[in-house]
């Protein structure tokens, strides 16, 4: 069985973690372990959630996104949504996420904001 990944893309203090089809506690693990590595190692004051692919989060989804949050608030950064579909609105909205990050366009240029 092919096990969808995260996929990451750094731009500039920017990065951009593509989510797989299902973000579920099965897969938090490694998101957090994985972004924990890039953030130590890396210069990010920004964070993009790209949902474009998601089609399925739990709540383990939400405290991922909810951790990062408060991570880059410490440090003076940000966190946004980009993607975010019908599928995974719903949970987002239930989990407060909406009043804490602000949701990006689609076509939207990802850059670093200030």
């Amino acid at each position: 069985m092919f096990e969808e990944t995260f996929t990451y893309e750094a731009k500039g203090t920017v990065l951009v973690i593509h989510l797989p089809k299902e973000l579920d506690h099965h897969n938090c693990r490694n998101l957090r372990y994985e972004t924990d590595l890039l953030l130590s190692e890396n210069y990010v004051n920004q964070i993009v959630f790209d949902f474009s692919r998601t089609e399925f989060m739990d709540s383990s989804g939400i405290g991922v996104l909810l951790n990062r949050y408060k991570q880059m608030a410490r440090s003076g950064g940000s966190v946004y949504l980009r993607g975010v579909n019908r599928h995974v609105e719903r949970a987002l909205a239930v989990g407060g996420v909406y009043k804490l990050m602000k949701c990006l366009d689609q076509e939207e240029p990802i850059v670093a904001r200030s």
